[in-house]
């Protein structure tokens, strides 16, 4: 399966608790923080829930 970088570009601060707790599940945890993750059906769902606060690249 293909990994994605994901990487947090806006902060979390007035956001919903649900989007809160995505970012965290996603292993973000502050600003400029990286991630590599698999692309499943799951994470993927996980990026669109919080598309306006990340970016994400291909691996």
């Amino acid at each position: 399966m293909k990994k994605i970088k994901i990487t947090q570009v806006k902060s979390v601060i007035d956001r919903s608790e649900r989007q809160k707790r995505t970012m965290e599940a996603l292993g973000l945890r502050k600003i400029n923080a990286t991630v590599e993750v698999e692309a499943t059906p799951q994470i993927l769902g996980m990026v669109t829930k919080v598309n306006h606060l990340v970016k994400v690249v291909e691996a």
